[in-house]
């Protein structure tokens, strides 16, 4: 791994916990992630399952977490199920974990080998009365490509109809929203990674490097300071790719006089960074794009101040809107009269500002969490207002990370977004 061993009682408190959320004579079951196939004989990169990591620390593919905690055998009421290490398989692959590191990594004592898993999981099964198991319930997302977890709750159902099945993920959701210090640590850590490969761009970009050379910059400067890499695709996108919400073809010359829109962040430790800035491709704002930019700025500033504790996401968003549309006839996109007698159900601001401004944040950049229920301190949401002005190929989001408190903390305060200090930067490295 490249980045220092977290503490194994991070992971015994979280098992903890999600152990006081299960019913009596119950049994837990969380699966690693696939290994995900690419083309040929290739896999991508492996990523470890979020919420299998949060319980276990275990990046390893192949392992299997188990909990029972009313088993009449104590020991095994903790049972993480890894590979057995082949000596020929480490040879073309790499390093398999032992027993004594997964014991150190996740404080489990309890720890066997998977191909033991159908006669050990047997009789845990048999000895409970509720099965949870985990799935994807991640409200705004689908595919058609089944899961693990999918194949593993399929053959559970005709192996042991007559169990009782629950889900896993509200409970896992409740935990995982709320931030301990350590997980406020590393990404943090991720944070500061992201800034630092901010000022590089900062410093490299002029007019007609191509998008790609920018995400480069990015890119080894995310590496070098051991991050895993991207947290998600980035966007750099200059001139009308900024327009695009989800632009990540990144294949375009960065023209004078354009602006170049770069959504990216780090991940370290499986921890994400969600950043979003806006600059010249020559290191000079326009008087227009000055003008739209300190006006979403001015939301911004606004936005974040209201992450606190019992805000609701869906109220909270309504608001944010309020705020953008008073901006948008500041500067001429309609009128105070228009605004007025606006259909209520076709807002004049979504036509420039069309998105949510704040998602939660944590192990996945777009993190669990229900937009319903009242933020809590120790929540970590990103707070993204922006301005889409296609007939002036104006495209300005800014985002930054903010954890929840009484007085919200900025985590991204140090990231430079004032216009004065991102042209300083950019022609400091002129003068050079």
């Amino acid at each position: 791994m490249r980045y220092s061993k977290i503490e194994t009682t991070f992971f015994l408190q979280n098992r903890s916990q999600l152990k006081e959320k299960l019913k009596e004579n119950s049994i837990a079951i969380i699966n690693s992630n696939d290994e995900m196939p690419r083309n040929g004989d290739q896999t991508f990169p492996y990523r470890q399952s979020s919420d299998f990591f949060y319980f276990t620390g275990i990046e390893q593919e192949q392992s299997i977490l188990v909990l029972c905690p009313n088993h009449p055998d104590a020991e095994l009421q903790e049972v993480l199920f890894i590979e057995r290490p082949e000596k020929t398989k480490e040879r073309w692959y790499g390093y398999r974990l032992s027993k004594k590191e997964a014991q150190e990594i996740s404080g489990i004592s309890m720890i066997k080998y998977l191909d033991e898993f159908s006669n050990i999981s047997r009789n845990l099964i048999l000895n409970s009365e509720n099965i949870y198991l985990n799935i994807n319930e991640f409200s705004k997302y689908s595919t058609d490509i089944e899961s693990r977890d999918f194949r593993f709750l399929n053959t559970l159902k005709k192996n042991y109809p007559l169990h009782k099945f629950k889900r896993l993920a509200p409970h896992i959701t409740n935990l995982r929203l709320i931030k301990k210090p350590v997980e406020i640590e590393l990404m943090q850590k991720a944070i500061d990674i992201t800034n630092s490969a901010f000022k590089r761009v900062l410093t490299f970009t002029k007019p007609d490097v191509l998008e790609y050379e920018i995400e480069a910059e990015l890119t080894h400067e995310f590496i070098r300071n051991g991050a895993n890499g991207h947290a998600y695709a980035p966007i750099v996108a200059s001139g009308a790719n900024g327009l695009v919400l989800h632009y990540v073809k990144n294949n375009k010359k960065c023209l004078n006089g354009e602006l170049v829109l770069m959504d990216f962040g780090a991940e370290y430790a499986n921890y994400s960074a969600d950043c979003t800035r806006t600059f010249p491709a020559n290191g000079k704002f326009t008087p227009r794009q000055k003008e739209v930019y300190e006006a979403v700025l001015r939301v911004l500033k606004k936005a974040k101040k209201l992450l606190v504790p019992g805000t609701i996401i869906e109220q909270y968003n309504k608001k944010i809107k309020e705020f953008m549309a008073q901006e948008c006839v500041q500067l001429g996109l309609f009128s105070q009269e228009e605004l007025d007698h606006q259909n209520p159900d076709k807002p004049l601001v979504m036509k420039y500002f069309m998105h949510g401004t704040s998602h939660f944040m944590g192990l996945d950049v777009h993190d669990v969490g229900s937009y319903y229920n009242p933020l809590e301190k120790g929540m970590v949401l990103s707070c993204e207002p922006a301005l889409y002005i296609d007939d002036e190929n104006i495209a300005i989001r800014l985002e930054n990370d903010i954890l929840v408190d009484d007085i919200p903390i900025d985590l991204m305060e140090n990231i430079p977004i004032e216009i004065e200090d991102i042209e300083r930067i950019m022609n400091e490295n002129k003068k050079n």
